[in-house]
């Protein structure tokens, strides 16, 4: 046979999963994801998969989920962060106390449209500081992260205890807690709309993947290949705006909307609540962290300096720098993660955020970055979120015992890191 013929031959050979260059270890975690949901959907009698499940195992993934995109760079720069459970806790203390006390204190009213905006930039503002101030006692005082970020475990949610005198804050403002979940939705239109834009979106990035690949000589898949991804994108994104869509307000909510506006409720009026605007903010997050991640030169270099920090000092890359730069970035998150939990709640409490720091990593380990650094996926750390919260809600609603549930979790993170090396080592990606 000749050297074409063989080459022809291999490329016959060539897998279904080849072809669509899938990653096949995220592709088996999809699979779990929805194996796991439908046994629960079973087990339950049907109440797992039902769009008032959904809907709220999707506001409950957010908090967390938002902050696995952060810790996904720090894993990668060979770094830890064990305070971001207090920091979101220390977070929320501030914009609670502006809410409740110190805006009204200084001529601010209550229900007054500043008092929202104030709130979450100085949130915003306090997490980034100090996450900077983690990464500058890591990057420049070479303290080990792991003592830094312990420290602040224990050091944060006390401060905010301090702070607010050990007391409960709220409720906290309307507009403040739209960014919750329940009390803040787009509503049915709004949501078939988001769904148009991102499935065109989805569309017009694969589109223009494939002509970079094209312009650059690249490999493309095969048309028919590129259209079967397109659709099971668009079939994903509009079944999931149909569910949250197929959620109806009840009618005590309602109700009670009605009268607070004064007004009667018609009979027979009903109303659905559709995409969470917290939702959408994490949406909004994973786009920006891929885009930081894959499009930038703060990307490039946090994976490159995570890959080879020696290598990356060579080439001339400031990696302290880029450690107070990531911590930073981690601490901000941790902020808008505190906007969303104590919305959600619509109270700070001083219990807030308890243990999200292993939540966390364990969302980004989950979803396949690798603790030696260098490799990781914002993508992965969502759907890692969304594994987590999912077998924590399925036990909690056939009856398992927290501490079980808790047993559980702790197992699968186990489980998940020993075939990530396996997978590694297969791939060759470890050795």
């Amino acid at each position: 046979m000749s050297a074409p013929a063989e080459a022809q031959g291999g490329a016959r050979k060539k897998s279904f999963l080849d072809t669509l260059e899938i990653d096949t270890r995220m592709l088996g975690m999809v699979v779990a994801f929805i194996a796991l949901t439908i046994g629960f959907h079973f087990v339950t009698g049907g109440l797992f998969l039902t769009p008032r499940n959904i809907f709220n195992l999707t506001i409950q993934t957010v908090s967390v989920a938002i902050m696995a995109t952060g810790m996904v760079f720090v894993i990668v720069m060979r770094d830890i962060d064990l305070s971001v459970g207090s920091l979101l806790c220390l977070c929320s203390a501030v914009m609670g106390l502006l809410q409740v006390q110190l805006l009204p204190d200084i001529g601010i009213p209550l229900g007054s449209p500043l008092i929202a905006p104030i709130a979450i930039v100085a949130g915003l503002a306090t997490g980034a500081l100090i996450g900077a101030f983690n990464g500058w006692l890591v990057g420049y005082l070479t303290i080990p992260s792991f003592i830094v970020t312990l420290g602040g475990l224990l050091v944060w949610r006390n401060v905010a205890w301090y702070m607010t005198s050990g007391q409960t804050l709220g409720p906290l403002d309307d507009r403040f807690q739209l960014f919750g979940g329940i009390n803040g939705t787009l509503g049915a239109p709004l949501s078939w709309a988001f769904g148009v834009i991102a499935s065109l979106g989805s569309l017009y990035a694969l589109m223009q993947a494939r002509r970079a690949k094209i312009r650059h000589d690249f490999p493309v898949k095969p048309v028919w290949a590129e259209g079967l991804i397109a659709a099971v994108v668009v079939i994903v994104i509009m079944g999931f705006v149909w569910t949250l869509n197929s959620y109806s307000v009840p009618p005590a909510v309602l109700k009670r909307r009605f009268d607070a506006a004064g007004l009667t409720m018609p009979d027979g009026y009903t109303d659905v609540y559709g995409l969470p605007i917290s939702v959408f903010l994490l949406i909004a997050v994973a786009i920006a962290m891929t885009v930081v991640a894959n499009k930038t030169r703060f990307g490039r270099y946090i994976f490159a300096a995570g890959g080879n920090p020696d290598a990356a000092e060579l080439s001339g890359i400031n990696t302290r720098l880029m450690k107070v730069k990531v911590f930073a970035l981690m601490g901000m998150l941790a902020g808008l993660s505190a906007v969303v939990a104590s919305a959600r709640q619509t109270y700070h409490t001083n219990d807030i955020g308890t243990l999200d720091e292993l939540r966390t990593i364990a969302a980004a380990v989950i979803g396949g970055t690798a603790l030696a650094g260098g490799v990781g996926t914002i993508y992965g750390a969502i759907l890692g979120a969304l594994i987590m919260q999912a077998l924590n809600s399925g036990m909690a609603m056939v009856g398992v015992d927290s501490p079980f549930q808790n047993i559980v979790v702790g197992g699968v993170l186990v489980l998940a890191v020993f075939v990530d090396i396996v997978y590694r080592k297969r791939t060759g990606a470890l050795k």
